[in-house]
């Protein structure tokens, strides 16, 4: 559950914290973009030729993404219908969720935020062109052997202290569901060590560039689940789910291994503490550590203030749904296909600003409309997605409106995770880590100072406030790192961006009071009419008018758009 903090979810799927959710949000709308000789690229200032090469890397390796966690979210849902119809609720699904609240801490503590802030850019290092492949496999050897070994020992002292951690994180639950739940814990532990191994596979693959495997790491985890729920919920009830963590972890690490087939023959496993890339993740990893606990404290905090209000946690989690959609289509798809290629110019020292700013140029271009039309679509989509049996007309007209104060950092937050991968990329853990700190204060001042006036409302308004502060802190440290942003193309580039969004959000508004004037029918599908009539007129409008201010990331995909229908028509 991501209770008033929309922020990205590093590692596994958290889905035990996230009712509805499954993994990292992506989606095909950065598919498919590619250079074409027809677009106008023009970067003044910078050098064009690595550009052109890295918009490629990045739209390949953002589709893989994309298209892995399109897959993984429809599984997702699969998950927890699967769940709901087999097992309802009551003390048996309480104590199975209390009991995957442990496992999903542990891996976003230990592996979690490894992944990118310090395993890619390491990885990335040594991988990189003209240095010894064979260092690359023993750094991999030495990094696996040391999580195997540390999240070995530390699920099994949490194995022995089961009872005692369930007893505090359940102290409202009755006797049999902590019980339940102390068996549960135990036998899910383990799979954090195979998660924990997978997360280190899935970042050697990342810096070698090679995204179609562990793009759907997250996808065989959760058919693991499912697979194992369905065939043994008859005779091990909630039991099987647990199975099916277990099955689910087995499978990430295996899906992977064939991506790395060229690289068996020099991994050598052994505890080298003293390797100088072992050296370097555990350093950079350090801070990374303080910030997580602190953000785990902030969303407990979150937590509390909507404990307060009826209903709210799950008018939240509506709202964090569907918010966290286009973060993970567009924010997280880029942000980690562009990581391995800004790792390996920063550690050759060449400038990074050409790549960065053709990412964030990306982003903008995508998440600015996807930002405006879930505004000003709110309604309908909230009604489309959850409108129906127990979820009255009442319940989305707040979700809807939680949903509105939530996008006011949403363009915000997807930039954001561009950002920090640069820091990332040159090896600084320190400087996002400290602006996380910060901005979680601010995030809790915040949820104080406007608790009283905007009750459960004060979370989303401290939730937008700290993503517009982490993005703009951590984008001015950087612009002084690499040089500024002047002269790059970002910001004329943005108010090309952002007066086709606001052309586009009249026309969806426009279609929308037209709407209201027809005796349409209530229910879906009325919902569905005030969704796709608006939606579809203010994407050709979005689109025909970025083309025609030269917004260039447009052109790409819409010219590869029609590449790649030409190419299926003439099969």
């Amino acid at each position: 559950m991501t209770i008033g903090l929309t922020g990205p979810l590093d590692g596994w799927t958290r889905w035990a914290l996230d009712s509805a959710g499954c993994g990292l949000l992506q989606s095909t709308s950065a598919l498919g973009v590619a250079r074409h000789p027809d677009a106008i690229m023009e970067t003044p200032g910078i050098p064009q030729e690595p550009v052109a090469e890295s918009v490629g890397e990045i739209a390949r390796g953002a589709s893989w993404i994309a298209l892995g966690n399109v897959a993984s979210r429809v599984l997702g849902y699969v998950r927890e219908a699967v769940k709901a119809g087999l097992f309802g609720t009551g003390a048996h699904v309480d104590a199975l969720q209390l009991a995957l609240t442990v496992p999903t801490q542990v891996y976003d503590l230990v592996t979690g935020g490894l992944v990118n802030s310090a395993l890619v850019p390491v990885f990335s290092d040594y991988a990189a062109e003209g240095r010894d492949r064979r260092e690359l496999w023993r750094l991999a050897g030495a990094v696996l052997t040391l999580a195997a070994a540390g999240v070995s020992l530390l699920v099994a002292l949490l194995i022995l202290a089961a009872p005692s951690l369930v007893a505090i994180l359940g102290r409202e639950h009755n006797a049999v569901a902590q019980a339940q739940a102390a068996d549960l814990l135990r036998l899910m532990l383990p799979a954090v060590v195979l998660m924990s191994l997978a997360g280190v596979l899935t970042s050697l693959l990342y810096a070698l560039k090679r995204f179609s495997l562990p793009a759907f790491s997250t996808t065989v985890f959760n058919a693991g689940i499912v697979l194992a729920t369905v065939l043994l919920a008859g005779r091990l009830s909630v039991t099987s789910m647990a199975v099916g963590l277990l099955l689910g972890a087995t499978l990430q690490v295996a899906l992977q291994l064939p991506g790395l087939r060229d690289g068996f023959s020099a991994l050598r496993f052994g505890l080298d503490l003293t390797h100088p890339g072992v050296r370097r993740v555990l350093r950079m990893y350090a801070p990374i550590v303080v910030s997580t606990i602190i953000s785990q404290l902030a969303i407990y905090f979150a937590l509390g203030v909507a404990w307060e209000f009826t209903g709210a946690i799950g008018w939240m989690n509506y709202a964090t749904t569907l918010y966290q959609l286009p973060l993970g289509l567009v924010g997280v798809a880029v942000s980690s296909a562009v990581l391995p290629t800004l790792a390996r110019q920063a550690s050759s020292g060449q400038d990074v600003r050409p790549t960065l700013v053709q990412g964030l140029n990306l982003v903008l271009a995508l998440i600015v409309p996807a930002t405006i039309a879930l505004f000003v679509l709110a309604m309908p989509v909230v009604g489309t997605a959850f409108e129906r049996g127990q979820f009255k007309a009442a319940d989305t007209q707040v979700t809807a409106a939680m949903l509105q104060v939530f996008l006011a950092g949403l363009s915000f937050a997807a930039v954001d995770l561009l950002l920090i991968n640069a820091f990332y990329a040159q090896q600084n853990t320190w400087v996002p880590s400290l602006i996380g700190v910060l901005t979680v204060v601010i995030y809790i001042t915040a949820a104080l100072i406007f608790r009283e006036p905007f009750g459960f409302f004060s979370l989303m308004i401290a939730d937008a406030l700290k993503q517009i502060a982490h993005a703009c802190i951590t984008g001015w440290l950087l612009s002084r790192r690499i040089g500024g942003f002047r002269g790059s193309g970002l910001w004329p580039t943005l108010a090309r961006i952002l007066l086709a969004g606001i052309v586009m959000a009249v026309t969806m508004q426009a279609a929308l009071s037209a709407l209201t004037l027809l005796a349409l029918p209530d229910g879906l599908f009325g919902h569905l009419i005030h969704l796709l009539v608006p939606g579809a007129l203010g994407a050709l409008v979005y689109l025909w008018l970025a083309r025609r201010l030269g917004v260039a990331e447009v052109a790409l995909l819409e010219a590869q758009l029609r590449a790649r229908l030409r190419a299926r028509l003439r099969a």
